[in-house]
């Protein structure tokens, strides 16, 4: 017997011992004992794909107080410490060697110094609790897409997170036999008070691209726990760097088209710029919402949702807006609540939930009631803003048919989008991959809002909605994505959308529904059925299409004078952005393409011409 597996042996009873051991994996013998030495648990579990190994963490999650039993079948609830409730960017790093260089937009530390430290936080934290080892795929099964990955935690809510939000793996790994190949994740909460992780000063997320390795220790919330989201695509996006295909924060969405026609889309959105709502538009079925692996495949491209499950917002979901979401959120389904409102009749509530607020429940702050405020004075709301909850999507009544088809779903179209009041129109077609790419996937923007900041209209630079999960330099991050479809012979078209665009009082310009015109309209455009003007910074609708879609798809008029509101071309501000985007890349120094300030400052001299032409504000009808 080989040393790793005696290590493995004296911790582990018969029946999980005999789990690993049939796995035939030299390597995952050696980061499973590795492990087991530096953690110390009291006791090993080994989840092996099965309805009892299944059952085993969703009972004993119960058991330990991790989560609590809501009243429809199914429910459950898990609380974070009330300052443990989002990503902790301050102390997520990327460890790389003495002297690499990425860039200043990237958050890195030396790699030895962080391991060591790291380490020393992990060691004997487990002594007394067990140890969950679990097994998953990134993307379907058996598929040209998939990585498998193992998750080491002591965190049933982790566990019991992971196997609603990912493929199993355990049998891929037996498939697979002596592969060394896989992502690793180690998560300990550390020390539990109450049911949540009580050393937040010590939180560390650390991320090692070289050995494919995920470190998270003293922290329950899912973004810095459940290693195969945002932790993994930064080991995606890595491994995807090197092989020449791409890791993208994208859902993916089926846009019906006429005659039964499934087209499908991907799109990149910054948080609280209408992507949920976008990838859940009502009418169209969904494959994914967060995480895509995109493939070359015999010169086209193809997609997969590396999950097969949701860890959604669930501030201000409603049946009207949200009605799929809406309606799983109310039936007996396995759903993990987190940070929401718990009512005296063990139900479930949550910010902008239809209905009376309660008067009283307990949430993350223990015992809440109206009024109740933090020791700093702030109001405490009933949920948390971030409160989230997690579904497998097989529960989706809108679930597209393809959503786990190893072979992935030809992807014809790309969308970015971004909140911008006051200079793109709520939907515009780019010339070409190099255009899209760089005018609105690496140029894309988000402005903040008053309820988060204090201060509307800061514009956060966010290319491709990424920036927070970059493992590789942002220059060369945009040259992979160039390359990528120049290495195509018909790359997906690639359009903006922006549904927050206002008139000069303050008011929206579009209707919530509106985007299911857009989808329509972009569907239509891939299969050439409708004609598209240029206005310089790409291609929009003519108002006709627009008028009949708005009939067809919302049963409304939509009239000449909105057209002009909404596609009006805004000369200054689009320079201004320009301006913008072309300052924030001469900054970053070496390594950005040079066809990016070529595409930009060709769009510029576009505009100025235009403007010299017909004026700073320019009706769509003038083209």
């Amino acid at each position: 017997m080989n040393e790793d597996l005696k290590i493995i042996e004296e911790r582990c009873d018969s029946k999980n011992y005999k789990k690993i051991a049939e796995l035939k994996n030299d390597y995952v013998f050696k980061f499973i004992a590795k492990f087991i030495k530096l953690l110390n648990p009291g006791s090993v579990f080994v989840c092996e794909d099965s309805l009892s190994d299944f059952d085993y963490i969703r009972e004993i999650t119960i058991r330990n107080g991790e989560e609590k039993k809501l009243s429809i079948k199914g429910h459950t609830v898990h609380f974070d410490s009330y300052y443990d409730q989002g990503r902790d960017k301050e102390h997520t790093r990327l460890l790389v060697q003495k002297g690499f260089y990425l860039d200043p937009n990237l958050d890195t530390m030396d790699k030895e110094k962080g391991i060591k430290e790291i380490l020393g936080l992990l060691k004997n934290i487990m002594k007394g609790k067990e140890l969950y080892v679990l097994f998953f795929s990134l993307g379907p099964v058996n598929s040209n897409f998939s990585i498998p990955a193992i998750q080491l935690t002591d965190s049933s809510y982790v566990a019991h997170s992971e196997i609603i939000l990912y493929r199993p793996g355990y049998q891929e790994f037996k498939r697979l036999g002596n592969n060394k190949d896989f992502f690793q994740f180690v998560h300990s909460a550390g020390e539990i008070k109450d049911g949540v992780s009580i050393n937040i000063d010590k939180r560390r997320i650390y991320m090692d691209t070289e050995e494919d390795i995920v470190y998270s220790v003293n922290t329950q919330y899912g973004g810095n726990t459940i290693g195969h989201k945002k932790l993994a695509m930064r080991l995606g996006i890595n491994k995807a760097s090197k092989e020449n295909w791409l890791t993208e924060h994208m859902f993916i969405s089926g846009i019906h088209g006429p005659g039964g026609r499934v087209t499908y889309f991907t799109g990149a959105f910054p948080s609280m710029c209408g992507k949920t709502s976008t990838a859940m538009i009502n009418g169209e079925t969904i494959v994914g919402d967060d995480i895509v692996y995109i493939k070359n495949i015999n010169n086209k491209v193809y997609a997969v949702n590396v999950e097969i499950g949701i860890f959604g917002i669930i501030e201000d979901i409603n049946p009207d807006d949200d009605p799929s979401i809406w309606k799983v959120l109310n039936e007996p389904n396995e759903i993990i609540f987190s940070n929401i409102l718990v009512t005296e009749d063990k139900n479930a509530y949550w910010v902008g939930k239809p209905g009376k607020v309660p008067e009283k429940g307990i949430n993350h702050s223990g015992q809440w009631y109206q009024g109740k405020k933090d020791a700093k004075g702030n109001l405490i709301p009933p949920s948390h803003k971030n409160a989230r909850f997690t579904v497998n999507l097989k529960n989706m009544d809108n679930l597209d048919v393809n959503y786990n088809n190893p072979e992935g779903v030809e992807i014809k179209g790309i969308i970015y989008g971004g909140r911008d009041s006051d200079t793109l129109a709520p939907l515009l077609e780019a010339y070409d991959w190099n255009h899209g790419i760089i005018s609105m996937g690496a140029s894309l923007e988000s402005e903040t809002t008053a309820a988060t900041l204090g201060k509307t209209g800061v514009r956060t630079f966010n290319p491709m909605s990424n920036l927070d999960f970059l493992s590789i330099p942002v220059g060369k991050y945009i040259d992979i994505n160039l390359r990528f479809g120049q290495s195509l012979q018909n790359p997906p078209m690639i359009f903006s959308v922006n549904y927050f665009l206002m008139d000069g009082d303050g008011n929206y310009l579009n209707e919530r529904a509106d985007k299911r015109v857009w989808l329509k309209w972009m569907e239509l455009r891939i299969h050439e059925d409708v004609e598209a003007i240029d206005v310089g910074t790409g291609f929009i609708p003519m108002y006709n299409d627009l008028k009949a879609l708005f009939k067809d798809v919302l049963g409304k008029d939509y009239s000449k004078d909105q057209y002009i509101k909404q596609f009006t071309l805004r000369i200054p501000e689009n320079i201004s952005k320009i301006n913008r985007i072309l300052e924030i890349y001469n900054g970053l120094g070496s390594g950005v393409p040079d066809i990016l300030f070529r595409i930009l400052k060709e769009q510029r001299t576009r505009l100025e011409i235009l403007k010299n032409k017909k004026g700073e504000y320019i009706s769509p009808l003038a083209f």
